[in-house]
């Protein structure tokens, strides 16, 4: 059953959300933030450093990706490390685990289902899992029951799942994909046992916010173990290169919607979003939001959280981890 069965009428004013931002209705009780700082991107600050292969992502299908949608068009591969074959991922863990690493997220292209093809490298995950014991995070894509309950099965310790809350949005991003594919997979990982983290993403839609909100009311028909909120980059090379990232107070209306529909639910605020003096604007929106985490913080955020006294902790796993960290 979903935690809130709120009205939400503020849908149709989203921007009195921001009213809950000063009214420390949402805030943490007490006040705790999670750091995550995985080792995906190397980042040195004053407050923290990442470290290098402990906590990883492989893609395994390298480069390649069927869908290419409009706002990646596979792009975010490139950042990831290949492991295309079942021996080829073993090998990358071992290497991970040999050099002091805890665990790694299996990502990859999808296919023109919107599926990963990740069947044939359960059988090697299984044996991740019981030879190396590290945390394996998959970034499921679109999933069907039976492939859920064979990644249960085989240990996997927590499904990722983007979900796209409107048919207009889907178009826009050239995806060949329905509402109701997000929604068959949500409740194909709940049915399966799977600890599952969705994420949607802000700023799909030229700035309208309608696929966000929607995201959320789907989600809320199953329970998540979290949810995490990240929002659009613009990335060269792709179909959506020029348009403008999301405001910092959209962003801050998803998160405050997200805390109202999920009150129990760790939030948590992803690594994917813009940079500069905005990213510092959106990370003090999402502490007054009462999020749960925040992944990469700026060195401001970590001084404004100091200050207020929020008691802080440093993590070097991926934010969705805050489904096990989290204590409402």
């Amino acid at each position: 059953m979903p935690e809130s069965n709120c009205t939400h009428n503020w849908e149709k004013n989203p921007n009195k959300l921001l009213d809950y931002l000063d009214s420390g209705v949402l805030a943490q009780n007490p006040k705790v933030i999670n750091f995550y700082i995985p080792s995906f991107i190397p980042l040195k600050t004053k407050y923290y450093h990442t470290i290098p292969n402990l906590f990883q992502t492989f893609s395994i299908t390298g480069s390649q990706c069927k869908l290419k949608c409009n706002h990646c068009g596979g792009k975010i591969l490139g950042t990831m490390q290949p492991a295309t074959t079942p021996k080829k991922l073993f090998d990358a863990a071992l290497k991970l685990k040999k050099d002091g690493g805890i665990g790694f997220l299996i990502s990859g292209g999808c296919q023109s289902d919107g599926s990963i093809p990740i069947k044939q490298f359960i059988p090697t995950i299984a044996k991740i899992k019981r030879e190396l014991d590290l945390i394996v995070f998959v970034h499921t894509g679109i999933m069907n029951f039976e492939i859920a309950k064979e990644l249960k099965k085989a240990k996997v310790d927590l499904a990722l799942i983007d979900v796209i809350g409107s048919e207009t949005t889907i178009k826009k991003l050239d995806i060949n994909l329905k509402l109701n594919d997000y929604i068959r997979s949500l409740r194909a990982l709940q049915r399966a046992g799977l600890s599952f983290v969705p994420h949607v993403i802000v700023g799909l839609d030229n700035e309208k916010l309608r696929s966000e909100f929607n995201a959320l009311k789907i989600i809320s028909s199953t329970q998540p173990s979290a949810i995490v909120i990240i929002a659009f980059m613009p990335i060269r090379g792709t179909n959506m290169a020029r348009i403008k990232p999301s405001d910092p107070e959209d962003i801050a209306k998803v998160l405050v919607a997200s805390r109202l529909i999920f009150p129990k639910t760790a939030i948590a605020l992803g690594c994917m979003r813009q940079r500069g003096e905005e990213r510092k604007t959106t990370e003090i929106y999402a502490l007054k939001a009462g999020v749960a985490a925040i992944a990469y913080p700026t060195e401001e955020t970590i001084k404004y959280a100091k200050t207020n006294n929020y008691k802080i902790i440093f993590q070097s796993h991926c934010c969705a981890q805050i489904f096990l960290d989290y204590i409402p």
